[in-house]
């Protein structure tokens, strides 16, 4: 049976795999906008100290999650204790060593390597100290975040979608240890073994921390330089979007705008890219971190009025694109 083909050259079935993704991102959509749901009684931390640990807050998301974290446990009477280790693993360990020393009535961690984190995570538990983390695959009460498997499909299903089912894609996996970005890669890899025109070339670029955007800019500059023929590279992704940024302005300057970047985070300066008709920026899925960094507070304050809470609190996340991205702005409040 012959199967029709859309002018992308993207047959019925996938089609109809990108519809039930749009339904996906749709149905997240509509509650973003919704002011949060509390318990019938207001929670509460009055005389409660409660340590905040960040990795890093020289990003959107990290500084978003960190400064609503800090305000919402002012708000509910607490004490914030709140660290910021600058990306730097030997002072993350150095504070969180510090912080279970002071004993405060919980720990909530912002992001970090699994590998770096987790031992101090176990130690702060086995102290007796509650532990809830944002952005962490840990073994923590509770893990506030995105639904990262959402994310990362519906991310691979626009750029397949954008690109037609084929061509090469270039792909920034320098932080597999980090979770997030870990399952956003595996559900790129996930959607792309189903469509056998696509293919990520090898090897692999490694984002860093710090000076992203530069290292991204100088990285794709020098790709664009091995591949100089239009259509040789049809997108370039990353786990999140300041290596998108970088890989865009090179794009820019190189004068190969028919290549398309798709990342994570929702940055402003990204989402004002992707609005740009001009711009080769082609999709970056939007999550909501202030409202991430204060939901987390709140299961603190649950726990310890002695509610359960369940594994991972999923906080709704919205996928912008070309088409959408104005009313996606207009939404998370930042357009």
């Amino acid at each position: 049976m012959s199967i029709e083909k859309s002018g992308s050259g993207l047959g019925r079935r996938d089609l109809l795999k990108l519809s039930a993704a749009a339904g996906v991102a749709v149905a997240g959509a509509s509650l973003i906008g919704q002011k949060p749901v509390f318990a019938a009684e207001e929670l509460s931390l009055k005389g409660k100290r409660i340590a905040i640990s960040a990795t890093g807050t020289d990003h959107f998301f990290d500084l978003q999650a960190y400064n609503a974290q800090i305000e919402e446990v002012k708000r509910l009477g607490g004490e914030p204790i709140a660290v910021d280790a600058g990306r730097n693993d030997g002072k993350l360990v150095s504070q969180l060593q510090t912080l279970i020393a002071q004993k405060p009535d919980a720990i909530v961690q912002i992001l970090g390597t699994l590998s770096v984190i987790d031992p101090w995570l176990k130690k702060a538990r086995d102290a007796g100290i509650p532990v809830l983390t944002v952005d962490v695959g840990s073994t923590s009460i509770n893990n506030t975040t995105s639904d990262n498997w959402g994310i990362g499909k519906d991310l691979a299903l626009q750029l397949v979608s954008d690109i037609g089912g084929e061509g090469n894609i270039v792909v920034f996996n320098g932080f597999y240890g980090v979770t997030p970005c870990a399952i956003r890669y595996d559900q790129l890899v996930n959607v792309v073994k189903y469509f056998p025109k696509v293919k990520i070339l090898q090897p692999e670029l490694r984002d860093v921390i710090p000076n992203t955007v530069q290292d991204a800019f100088t990285q794709i500059t020098a790709i664009l330089n091995k591949y100089p023929e239009k259509g040789s590279i049809k997108a370039i992704w990353s786990a999140w979007d300041i290596p998108q940024l970088g890989a865009t302005q090179a794009l820019t300057a190189a004068g190969r705008t028919e290549i398309r970047t798709y990342g994570v985070d929702g940055s402003p300066e990204v989402l004002q890219l992707i609005a740009d008709p001009n711009s080769p920026a082609g999709a970056d899925v939007a999550q909501q971190p202030a409202e991430i960094g204060r939901t987390a507070i709140r299961n603190v304050a649950k726990l310890l009025a002695g509610q359960t809470l369940p594994r991972e609190t999923y906080v709704p996340a919205l996928l912008a694109n070309k088409t959408n991205v104005g009313e996606v702005t207009k939404k998370l409040g930042i357009g």
